[in-house]
């Protein structure tokens, strides 16, 4: 495992797990050059709000569009769209849990691993996760770094082509956060 420390003025961490570099930064995940970005989505893939808002309203209606076609998506799976307007090519929408509603972290590991599988099944290079479940879903942050990390460690240790994964974070907190995770991560 290699961990490149942040330099002056950068807000990214990475680790090499295997032969896939991870990368934390803090940013705005529509701007992402990644092959795909991961949306936070529910299970009728509406977007009205939050990341999923975010999402449409850079990449515009024709992920709507799209997303309404293939919905619903049960809780911890996912499901791509073509990314429309994004800098990405695509979108994949992780349904994560609900807080309270019953096996969140299952449910939380599940939607990120759909995720990864969805990526590789398409043979993407890179992806770029948000903080699955943490908006209006209630999930709390310490634990989605925990779950969702740990998945992605544990995945890319076995054949994957994705080579480059990002979380990129909203804001500060949730950046600290992933990163104190992240620094525990040992690979298997």
């Amino acid at each position: 495992m290699v961990i490149r420390e942040p330099e002056t003025g950068d807000t990214a961490m990475q680790i090499t797990i295997g032969q896939t570099r991870v990368e934390l930064i803090e940013g705005d995940i529509t701007e992402m050059h990644t092959d795909a970005i991961v949306n936070a989505a529910n299970s009728q893939l509406q977007h009205g709000g939050g990341v999923a808002g975010a999402i449409v309203h850079k990449g515009g209606r024709i992920i709507q569009e799209e997303s309404n076609r293939i919905a619903p998506v049960p809780v911890g799976q996912a499901a791509m769209t073509g990314a429309g307007n994004l800098k990405c090519r695509y979108v994949i929408h992780a349904v994560g849990p609900r807080m309270g509603e019953g096996d969140e972290d299952a449910k939380l590991q599940s939607a990120t691993l759909s995720s990864l599988r969805l990526a590789d099944e398409h043979a993407l290079r890179s992806v770029a996760f948000c903080a699955i479940s943490t908006g209006i879903f209630g999930y709390p942050i310490d634990r989605c770094a925990e779950m969702m990390l740990t998945t992605v460690a544990d995945y890319v240790q076995d054949s994957t082509g994705l080579k480059h994964i990002v979380f990129c974070l909203y804001d500060q907190n949730a950046y600290e956060v992933f990163e104190a995770v992240l620094r525990k991560i040992k690979p298997r």
